[in-house]
């Protein structure tokens, strides 16, 4: 399966071998890696690779749903999101520090969010923030997200454990959003 999805300022695709020169120079940056949990660091040309791979077969399976995210104009890879039916419908996104602060984010999670509901079926929505990272909070927050438990979360940069704020979208808000203007 090749999806494509859109939005005024982005394309969302499948990632592929080409992105692999923009994936590592963003995540060999800490303050980007130190807010995933499952990136290493520091991230290598490899773990690019084995990600690239690993994508594929998640589409394959249908069960884990990768997004490269590029801008339109001039076509650079940013960041990635992700819907993972296979994790509980969990999602999330991570963007370069480049691109931090520019609505990115909210932009492509809220299209990835609409392809979960609207395509996929899924009817609710689980994320999670790390403690120290109020911005993601604020992004699933403006994206209809509400609190939903607490958690110790494994981080790979990090080496261990970090809390973690826990997020629910449920079909219902996301429906009742959509419908207001």
């Amino acid at each position: 399966m090749s999806v494509i999805l859109e939005t005024g300022r982005l394309l969302l695709r499948p990632p592929r071998a080409a992105d692999i020169s923009h994936f590592v120079p963003l995540l060999k940056d800490f303050d980007v890696a130190k807010n995933l949990s499952r990136v290493p660091h520091p991230y290598t040309e490899d773990d690019a690779c084995a990600f690239v791979v690993s994508a594929s077969h998640g589409w394959s399976s249908g069960e884990d749903l990768a997004f490269a995210i590029l801008r339109k104009a001039p076509g650079a890879t940013i960041g990635i999101c992700g819907v993972h039916p296979a994790r509980g419908w969990e999602f999330g996104y991570w963007l370069g520090k480049p691109y931090w602060g520019q609505g990115y984010a909210t932009e492509a999670a809220a299209r990835l969010i609409a392809f979960a509901f609207d395509a996929l079926g899924a009817e609710k929505l689980t994320a999670g923030w790390f403690h120290d990272n109020p911005a993601s909070g604020r992004v699933l927050a403006k994206l209809g997200c509400v609190p939903d438990g607490e958690e110790e979360r494994s981080c790979l940069s990090r080496g261990g454990d970090v809390f973690c704020h826990k997020v629910v979208l449920r079909r219902a808000d996301y429906e009742l959003r959509k419908a207001i203007p």
